[in-house]
C-alpha cells in the first residue's frame, strides 16, 4: 500500500470517527432527555396522584364533620369546646394511616340559634405533605327559602305568570303561567271547580295546565307534602327573644304601627292613629287598609347579633331593607285561639304598603304574619317587594278593590308585582282578579313575576323557617 492510500484510509478512519462521536453524542442527548422526560413525568403523575389524594383527604374532612353536625348539631368545635383548626388523621381501607385533614369551623349565629356553619378542609398525604388541597363547604339546614312558593291549599296560576325557583302545594295546582323550575303537587288528582276556572267541575291530574306556557317536563305529582305545621315559627320563642335580645313593640291601642326601613340600617316605626274607612255597608269592612294619621314611636337600629323585631299589633310595611331583618306580627293573647282580628281572621297581619327593596345583595328580610300578609290598596303601579313573606294562618293576596269609593277606584287595578324571595301562604294566594264582566281581569295586579333569592338560600335571615332537620351541603367549591 502507497504512503497516499495509507493517508488516505487514516484521513477516512477520522471521518468515520467524528461521525460515530457525533451520532453517538446525538443518541446520548436523545436518550438523556428521554430519560429525563420519563422521570418529570412519573415525578408529575405522583405529584398529580398525591394532590387528588389530598383533595380526598380534605372531602373526608368535610363529610365527617357533616356526619358530626347529625349528631351533635349545635357543636361547632368538634367537640372540644375550644377553637379551632381540628387536626384528624385518615386511615386508608386497610386502616394504615395515609395523611390528615385540619378543618376550620365557623358559624353565623342569630338569637342564640345557629343560622348556618362553614367549614374548611385542609388535607394533605404523609408521603408528600408538601402537596396540600383545600375544599370548603357551606352547611345549613334547608329553608324555605329555597322556594318561590310554598302553599297548603288548591292554587291556580294565571298566564300572566312568571315564576323562578321551585313552586309546590300541598294542594292542586293549575299552571297556567312560566315555570323555569319544578312544580309539585301533594295530591295524585284534586277537583278543579269554578273558582279555579274549571267548568264544569272535574278532577285534575295534581298539576294541569290549559295553556302551553308552563315546562310540563317539570311537574312532579304526588310529591311528598311538606309539613306545613313543622316549617311555622314558635311564635312565643320568638317574643321571648325579641324582648331579651332584639326589639319588642307591644300593642299600640290603636290599629297597629307602620314599620319603614331605612337605607341605614334603622326602622322608623309610627303608631297608627287612625285608617280610612269605607261608606258603611261596603262589602269588604276595613279591607282597603288606607292609613290616615300616624305618629312617630322612635327610630331603632335592630342588634346586630339578633335582628329580630316582634310586633303585637297589625303592620303596615315598606322601606329600604339593609342588612338581614326578621319581622313577626302576632298577638299572643290570640295566638292558638278563636279571637278574630277585624279582616276576620286570627292574629294580626302585614299589610305591604309600598315597596321593599334591599340597600345591597347581602340584605334580607322575613317578615312573617300570624294570619295574612296581604298587598295594600294604595301601592305603586309597578310594585316590588323583595324578602321571605309568611302567612301563618292566613293567606298572602291582595283584596279584591272592584267596587272601592271613587275617589280610591284608580288603584283598583294595578300593572306589575315583582317578588324577589319566597311566599309561605297556609291559604289560597291570589293577587288578581278575573271577573265575568272584564275576563282579562277587574282587580289586582296585570302581571306577576316571582324569582325566589339564591341569597336567601345561601345566607337567611334569623329564625328561617326549616324545611329539614338534616344538615346538607348548599356550596361547595374547591380553594
Amino acid at each position: 500500500m502507497t504512503t497516499k492510500n495509507r493517508q488516505q484510509n487514516r484521513l477516512h478512519g477520522g471521518y468515520l470517527m467524528v461521525l460515530v462521536l457525533v451520532f453517538s453524542s446525538v443518541l446520548l442527548t436523545i436518550a438523556t432527555s428521554f430519560i429525563s422526560f420519563i422521570i418529570l413525568q412519573s415525578k408529575v403523575i405522583t405529584q398529580r396522584v398525591q394532590f387528588e389524594q389530598a383533595g380526598q383527604i380534605a372531602e373526608a374532612g368535610l363529610n365527617y364533620y357533616k356526619w358530626y353536625l347529625a349528631h351533635y348539631p349545635d357543636d361547632t368545635t368538634n367537640g372540644t369546646g375550644v377553637a379551632g383548626p381540628y387536626v384528624n388523621v385518615y386511615n386508608d381501607p386497610e386502616g394504615a394511616a395515609i395523611g390528615e385533614y385540619s378543618l376550620t369551623i365557623a358559624s353565623s349565629t342569630y338569637c342564640g340559634e345557629i343560622s348556618s356553619i362553614d367549614v374548611i378542609s385542609e388535607g394533605h398525604t404523609y408521603a408528600n405533605p408538601a402537596v396540600s388541597r383545600t375544599v370548603q363547604a357551606h352547611y345549613a339546614q334547608p329553608s324555605v327559602a329555597e322556594y318561590s312558593y310554598i302553599l297548603n291549599s288548591d292554587v291556580w296560576a294565571g298566564e300572566d305568570r312568571v315564576i323562578t325557583g321551585p313552586y309546590h302545594s300541598n294542594g292542586g295546582i293549575r299552571m297556567d303561567g312560566t315555570n323555569s323550575s319544578v312544580v309539585t303537587s301533594g295530591q295524585s288528582t284534586w277537583t278543579c271547580n269554578s273558582s279555579f276556572g274549571c267548568s264544569p267541575s272535574g278532577t285534575k291530574d295534581g298539576v294541569f295546565t290549559t295553556t302551553t306556557n308552563p315546562n310540563t317536563s317539570l311537574f312532579s305529582f304526588p310529591s311528598a307534602p311538606i309539613n306545613f305545621a313543622g316549617i311555622t315559627v314558635d311564635l312565643a320563642l320568638m317574643r321571648d327573644r325579641a324582648k331579651s335580645d332584639g326589639i319588642y313593640i307591644g300593642p299600640s291601642d290603636k290599629s297597629g304601627y307602620h314599620l319603614i326601613f331605612k337605607a341605614n340600617g334603622k326602622v322608623e316605626v309610627r303608631k297608627v292613629n287612625s285608617k280610612e274607612k269605607e261608606p258603611k255597608g261596603y262589602a269588604w269592612g276595613y279591607y282597603m287598609h288606607i292609613l290616615n294619621g300616624t305618629s312617630l314611636v322612635g327610630e331603632y337600629t335592630p342588634p346586630s347579633d339578633c335582628p329580630l323585631i316582634y310586633v303585637e299589633d297589625q303592620v303596615w310595611l315598606e322601606g329600604v331593607v339593609n342588612g338581614k331583618v326578621t319581622l313577626a306580627v302576632a298577638d299572643h293573647e290570640t295566638s292558638g285561639d278563636d279571637d278574630e282580628d277585624e279582616d276576620g281572621g286570627s292574629g294580626p297581619s302585614i299589610i305591604l304598603n309600598d315597596n321593599i327593596t334591599y340597600a345591597n345583595a347581602t340584605s334580607g328580610l322575613l317578615a312573617m304574619g300570624e294570619y295574612d300578609v296581604l298587598v295594600g290598596l294604595v301601592v305603586p303601579d309597578d310594585m316590588e317587594v323583595n324578602g321571605i313573606f309568611i302567612a301563618q294562618n292566613g293567606h298572602f293576596g291582595r283584596n279584591y278593590y272592584g267596587d272601592v269609593p271613587q275617589g280610591w277606584l284608580s288603584y283598583n287595578k294595578r300593572n306589575s308585582l315583582t317578588i324577589n324571595g319566597t311566599i309561605v301562604s297556609n291559604g289560597r294566594v291570589g293577587t288578581q282578579w278575573v271577573c265575568n264582566s272584564d275576563p282579562a281581569y277587574c282587580s289586582g295586579f296585570k302581571l306577576r313575576f316571582n324569582n325566589y333569592d339564591r341569597n336567601l338560600v345561601l345566607a337567611p335571615p334569623p329564625l328561617v323557617p326549616r324545611t329539614s332537620d338534616v344538615y346538607t351541603f348548599s356550596d361547595w367549591r374547591d380553594k
